[in-house]
């Protein structure tokens, strides 16, 4: 459980880090708040961020979930895929955004699997 514990820690930090970019890239580009657009730049750092938070609600739970089905180790292994895919997500998005598919599919897909796993490890679970 402690790999677990620590693919969710960095999650956490990675929002964070993702939300100081925000707010440098708010500064740099004159975006006053509480306005969530005005500049093309600071923008494409605020959906980065948007889009880790959406994904961040499911990815979350669907961990824990999940260990009903698969190990922690397994599990952990998702997280950081999801991590991995969330920095190439920011890469590609603020290069240019049509560049966020790999970063997308690799945050995306893990989150995906955890939740399948969930539901899956849960109703075997209830079905005995």
């Amino acid at each position: 459980m402690a790999w677990l514990n620590l693919m969710i820690a960095l999650t956490l930090l990675q929002a964070i880090v993702f939300s100081v970019l925000v707010g440098r890239a708010r500064g740099k580009y004159g975006v006053k708040a509480p306005a969530t657009s005005g500049h093309e730049m600071f923008d494409r750092y605020y959906r980065v961020q948007m889009n880790t938070l959406e994904l961040m609600v499911v990815l979350l739970p669907a961990a824990y979930l999940a260990v009903g089905a698969l190990s922690a180790e397994t599990v952990a292994v998702a997280v950081a895929v999801y991590l991995v895919g969330r920095i190439l997500y920011l890469r590609g998005y603020v290069t240019d955004p049509s560049k966020r598919e790999i970063g997308f599919v690799l945050s995306m897909l893990p989150a995906l699997v955890l939740v399948v796993a969930a539901l899956w490890g849960n109703v075997r679970t209830l079905l005995g």
